[in-house]
């Protein structure tokens, strides 16, 4: 499967005691069945085995021919009791982690799927789908379907379902399955409960990701990158040439007012470093009407002055391929013109094509060694400018100027700074962006503010730094989109 290829992210879950604790539920219902029929039920066999369709259970306990009133009289009653059950440890957690990672979570349970759905609503859990009646192979065929890359459950049943329908199979010893027997039916790793899931999604999507990328470059065989500096530019670059080799890879920076001069000499440093060749071409994004109006589509004329400069380069060099470094999180932002103009170049993006998150290229790159991994964002000196402010490479200098003279002032004064922006809010008025934990460390310093002397008035915003927060003052950035 190649990266292009790669379908969205489908995690299943089985449900009774792998998300819930539904033996409360489950084994009061039984003691009802039990005084009303005056039939002797082993509750806490029941509830210790849980797992197999309701009819299998009861045909422990019932004449064959009983079997199907005592399904549905077990149905009738059970929703008086759903409140009873328990949140199992991680589960919010794991739940989360599947979001986080732009995928899907999908319940899939032999339990009937009326009860399924009252006690996930009773638990507040959102989930993409409840596949409800499923068991043994009819889980298989419900993973299969949805090509899901993870299943979890507690059962060894469910170990096997997640094995033959090829996910990645996670057990949790939660129920009544020891680890050994979760590992003998098929499970690729085994919890005590979903408090470490989290890290394991993370750890089993990054290499798959990983795998999906260089399978993509391979197919690609040479391009120009796109070459910013910054941490997911970088990581492709390093990637691309780890498969294809410095003679296949071509890194182009852009060259323009809108580039602070620190961030050219540390791209310069990088590329030297992996022994490719580094092209930096002059763009002209200020001969660009809507660049200058500086409206909220501002980086989609900045876009595509880049790729109308580099794709020609790429053509003349033979390179058939401009790729840029979009990643997973970028492709499902709220607002990113930008791609529109990229994607119409016909720009590649492999980095969002395999899936990689910021977080997984961050982890990765340190796994290379490379000295981007924890370099914080690096957007162009235009977004530090309001909407609807014309863009001047004057106004462009005067930001750069007074980051540069405010980095060194809180260093100077022992902050130790790592995201910082000077927004030019128009009429002479500034607004310093700072990690959050450190705002309160700056207003407190009103002198170091008093070197911004470009700007009449500079004040200190009380959320700290926000990617892209120009954007927050757009009445409808989705026409931008």
């Amino acid at each position: 499967m190649t990266a292009a290829e790669l379908p969205p992210l489908v995690v299943g879950f089985d449900l009774d005691m792998t998300l819930l604790d539904t033996r409360p539920a489950i084994g009061a219902v039984y003691r009802l069945l039990a005084a009303e029929t005056g039939t002797h039920i082993d509750v806490d066999a029941v509830v210790g085995r849980l797992g197999p369709p309701l009819a299998d259970e009861l045909a422990n306990w019932f004449p064959a021919d009983e079997v199907p009133a005592m399904v549905d009289r077990y149905r009738e009653v059970y929703p008086d009791h759903v409140a009873a059950q328990r949140v199992l440890p991680g589960v919010v957690d794991a739940l989360a982690a599947v979001r986080a990672q732009h995928g899907s979570a999908v319940v899939i349970t032999a339990k009937h799927p009326d009860g399924a759905r009252r006690h996930l609503d009773a638990a507040g859990f959102e989930v993409a789908e409840l596949v409800g009646s499923a068991w043994a192979d009819g889980k298989r065929a419900a993973l299969a379907e949805r090509a899901a890359a993870v299943y979890v459950g507690d059962h060894t049943a469910d170990m096997a379902a997640g094995r033959a329908a090829g996910a990645y199979s996670v057990g949790v010893t939660t129920g009544g399955c020891t680890a050994e027997q979760l590992t003998a039916a098929g499970a690729d790793v085994v919890l005590p409960d979903l408090t470490g899931f989290p890290a394991v999604l993370d750890d089993f999507l990054r290499e798959r990701r990983l795998a999906a990328l260089r399978a993509r470059l391979a197919e690609l065989g040479s391009l120009v990158v796109a070459f910013s500096g910054g941490a997911d530019s970088a990581f492709l670059l390093a990637e691309a040439v780890r498969v294809l080799g410095a003679g296949q890879v071509v890194a182009a920076t852009a060259i323009s007012p809108s580039l602070p001069a620190a961030e050219l000499a540390a791209a310069r440093e990088f590329a030297a470093g992996l022994g490719v060749r580094h092209l930096t071409p002059g763009t002209h994004e200020m001969r660009r009407d809507g660049y200058r109006a500086n409206e909220g589509d501002r980086c989609y004329f900045c876009k595509a002055e880049l790729l109308d400069t580099v794709g020609p380069l790429a053509a003349e060099l033979g390179i058939e391929h401009v790729a840029t470094g979009t990643n997973a999180d970028d492709a499902v932002a709220g607002f990113r013109p930008g791609i529109r103009a990229a994607s119409e170049r016909g720009a590649v993006t492999p980095l969002r094509d395999a899936g990689l998150t910021k977080a997984q290229i961050r982890y990765a790159s340190r796994e290379l060694g490379l000295s981007t991994w924890d370099k914080p964002a690096a957007a162009c000196l235009s977004s530090r400018i309001a909407y609807g402010i014309q863009i001047s490479p004057a106004k462009l200098r005067r930001v750069e100027r007074a980051e540069t003279t405010l980095r060194s002032a809180l260093t100077g004064a022992g902050i130790p700074v790592r995201n910082l922006r000077v927004r030019d809010l128009g009429a002479d008025g500034a607004r310093v962006e700072v990690d959050a934990d450190l705002v309160g460390a700056v207003r407190d310093r009103p002198d170091l503010l008093a070197g911004l002397a470009d700007f009449d008035t500079v004040t200190v915003d009380p959320r700290g730094f926000r990617s892209g927060a120009m954007n927050e003052l757009l009445p409808d950035p989705e026409v931008f989109r």
